[in-house]
């Protein structure tokens, strides 16, 4: 039986006040009733949302239109690989659509004249708005349009496309007749567009003929052109059509062009019928995959299914930014990452609200370039990543102060822990000291936020993400896998399913098991490790595994050592994350050079220029640490451990280092610290 949602939700809304910062207790002050008021509050829902997970979630899915509702039990998983496969499912039985959630249910209610897009381009004056209705038509015009080319349900749709309005209305046509969408981020080399075609055994590629950002052109349709190219030398022919849209960086006469493969998008699309009939899906039918790094060198595709993605992305988008339809909403992210997907397109559709689009970079062409947005559209919530934020600190106060963001109350942060230096100018600075910081915690993976404060509900502490959202339960384990209790530190695990998590790698569900749910059996494996205070608040402390966050963007060190080991002058590398001021952490690579090669200037060039080419800008090496060995076990692991100490130059930290076949390396290692590393 449902429960009445009202009686957890607490009292009726009271006066409403201006936000502002209460000093007696340190918590904001909402401008109007937030949708949850307290901490006790927050408890009573977050005790029903683990005692019977079922039933909460069921009444948050009644947010949204169902063509068939779930089963009574519909809910089932299995995280224990001991007793047999890692499963889980939400919502059994039921069928509904995303698209026609983000958009028809808006025009429906009778909101298709309000303002869905407003975009801001690369330089000033090249802005765009589209409402809800026009966003609906051309999303019909573009689902046709696949359709015609033979996609049908189930098949995956490569987007390579910059930040604008047509990147998150792809995505929902996609939704809209159930074809998977593979967004690849426009930053992403030809090799690694070609590797993820190839595994997404991908037929559509949609694209731009190029994009400027700040002063530099990025030519997509080559990058394209070239991706199939290899993947064709790799033996994947599969790609039949490459639809372009035309973008003024690149007019159509310069752009490269394949005949009666190529498609204009300005030509095929307004062409096509103005509705298409949803494809009403099975509530864990596939919606989208998103390569991520993993430790093995080969990216994996993180795949959602339909019914959990979107009461996930749609509860948490409105409870973490207490949004309700008309806000004016701005998420920095790109729709390359999970971000992009959660928080740009569908967790802000979903619940209705205006959605600011940017494609540019955040200080081009000055430093002022975000606090004008804000102020020119009069931004309500900011979601963004800590080294946006520590990168326009940078260059002071006044490009803030100079704006007007009375607009502005609630900030929110993503991607890695924030340091408290940021947060504090994030807070006093940008926020005025009277919007709370949302820092939120989760993954790729997770598909939505996991550990977060609640606006206006309690006090938060600067680098903290504070507590778990709605339904998620997690642990500190030890090395053993032993729950540690009470204040502590250890392995961040979660014990529970949750709605909008992962269900699988795309092709390779060992490899879903082997890397999320074998290290400690029945729990999901984040990871990061992770500090619980006495005040039982989560403090993220940084990675585990073989994956390094640099700038938000997960980066495999596998991936980096790969494509450094591919120089011919390269004879081993090892590749570690240390802390960077600005990016959050950067990439540190040790490299072995044959014993023919000298260490040069223009070798290093060669290999971050091969770390560029061969997976993206945002991958290479900021420091190349020339190595005459490696730290390594008699077995032939290498001591990461110890790299990053002499990295860090935390010399006193290294360690027993006994156990290395030849610990000499350790003191040449010491001795050949670059200069360079003094910048970080």
């Amino acid at each position: 039986m449902l429960r009445n949602f009202a009686k957890h939700l607490g009292d009726a809304p009271g006066e409403l006040i201006l936000a502002r910062r209460d000093t007696s207790n340190s918590v904001e002050v909402a401008d109007r009733q937030p949708l949850v008021k307290d901490r006790a509050e927050y408890e009573r829902l977050h005790k029903w949302s683990v005692d019977d997970p079922q039933d909460f979630w069921a009444h948050m899915a009644h947010d949204y239109y169902w063509a068939k509702k779930w089963e009574a039990n519909h809910h089932e998983y299995n995280f224990d690989m001991r007793k047999g496969p890692i499963s889980l499912s939400w919502f059994k039985g039921g069928r509904t659509n995303l698209s026609y959630n983000c958009l028809d249910r808006w025009v429906a209610a009778g909101r298709g004249n309000q303002v869905c897009f407003i975009w801001e381009g690369n330089d000033y004056g090249h802005e765009r708005t589209m409402t809800y209705q026009q966003v609906l038509t051309e999303t019909c015009r573009l689902a046709n349009w696949l359709r015609g080319q033979g996609v049908r349900k189930g098949d995956v749709v490569t987007i390579y496309l910059p930040m604008i309005c047509e990147l998150p209305i792809a995505m929902l046509a996609c939704a809209r007749i159930g074809a998977v969408h593979s967004i690849v981020f426009g930053g992403f080399s030809a090799d690694a567009l070609a590797q993820r075609i190839e595994d997404g055994n991908s037929r559509i590629v949609i694209t731009a003929s190029a994009v400027n950002r700040a002063t530099k052109r990025v030519d997509l349709k080559a990058i394209v052109d070239e991706a199939i190219g290899k993947a064709a030398k790799e033996g994947y022919r599969d790609v039949q059509r490459v639809l372009v849209y035309e973008k003024s960086a690149l007019p159509r006469e310069q752009t490269p062009w394949v005949l009666g493969r190529d498609a204009w998008w300005h030509r095929e699309i307004p062409q096509r019928p103005e509705y298409c009939e949803p494809e009403w899906m099975d509530a864990e039918d596939p919606l989208f995959m998103l390569y991520t790094s993993g430790s093995t060198g080969k990216p994996k595709g993180v795949l959602h299914t339909t019914g959990g993605y979107m009461v996930g992305a749609g509860t948490t988008c409105k409870y973490l930014f207490d949004l309700r339809p008309g806000d004016v909403y701005w998420c920095t992210a790109d729709c390359g990452w999970i971000t992009g997907h959660t928080y740009l397109t569908y967790g802000p559709l979903l619940n209705g609200v205006t959605n600011v689009l940017f494609g540019s970079t955040p200080a081009h062409p000055d430093a002022g370039r975000c606090w004008r947005i804000v102020e020119k559209y009069n931004v309500r919530v900011l979601y963004t990543a800590p080294t946006l934020i520590r990168s326009l600190m940078q260059f002071g106060d006044h490009w803030v102060t100079q704006h007007d963001r009375s607009s502005l109350r609630i900030l929110g942060t993503v991607g890695e822990p924030i340091n408290p230096h940021a947060w504090e100018w994030y807070h006093q600075v940008v926020g005025e000291g009277r919007c709370p910081i949302v820092d939120t915690w989760w993954q790729t993976e997770t598909g939505a936020a996991m550990i977060t404060p609640l606006p206006y509900a309690w006090a938060t502490k600067p680098g903290s993400a504070t507590l778990p959202f709605f339904g998620v339960q997690p642990v500190l384990l030890t090395d053993k896998g032993e729950e540690i209790q009470g204040p502590g530190e250890g392995i961040l695990a979660i014990k529970a399913p949750w709605p909008s998590m992962m269900r699988t790698v795309y092709g390779d569900h060992e490899r879903f098991e082997m890397t999320y749910f074998s290290a400690f059996k029945g729990y999901y494996f984040t990871g990061d490790g992770c500090r619980r205070d006495e005040d039982g608040f989560y403090w993220i402390t940084g990675r585990v595994d073989d994956v390094i966050n640099v700038s938000g963007h997960r980066v495999g060190t596998a991936e980096v050592e790969s494509a450094l080991t591919a120089h011919d002058m390269c004879a081993e590398a090892a590749v570690i994350g240390v802390p960077h001021a600005v990016k959050g952490e950067s990439i540190y690579a040790y490299v072995t050079l044959l014993d023919e090669a000298t260490p040069t200037a223009k070798l290093h060039a060669e290999l971050v220029n091969l770390v560029k080419s061969q997976i993206g800008s945002f991958a290479a090496p900021d420091v190349i640490h020339w190595a005459p060995g490696l730290p390594k076990t008699r077995s032939g692991k290498i001591m990461r451990r110890v790299l990053r100490k002499i990295a860090a130059d935390q010399l006193d930290e290294l360690g027993d280092t006994s156990t290395l076949a030849e610990p000499q390396v350790v003191d040449q290692l010491i001795a050949s610290r670059p200069k360079t590393l003094a910048k970080l």
